[in-house]
């Protein structure tokens, strides 16, 4: 079910997309050297934007909006 006014995804994108993030994180985690904090905040960075981007394209984004954070004043 995609919002109106957006493009459908095909799951194999989806899935296509995760497999390469996955790849690359190995690959940044195997041949770049880090802190262990930093490797963890990096790690939740990346797990959260790939969240976001997986509810973003398959529609259940716009479901969540109406529990956003009210704005400060």
């Amino acid at each position: 079910m995609a919002t109106e006014g957006a493009e459908a995804v095909p799951i194999i994108s989806i899935v296509i997309w995760l497999i390469i993030i996955g790849l690359v994180m190995w690959l940044v985690y195997n041949y770049i050297p880090m802190a262990g904090s930093i490797r963890t905040i990096l790690n939740a960075v990346v797990v959260i934007a790939v969240l976001v981007w997986v509810l973003r394209v398959s529609g259940m984004w716009s479901q969540l909006a109406p529990y956003g954070v009210p704005p400060l004043t």
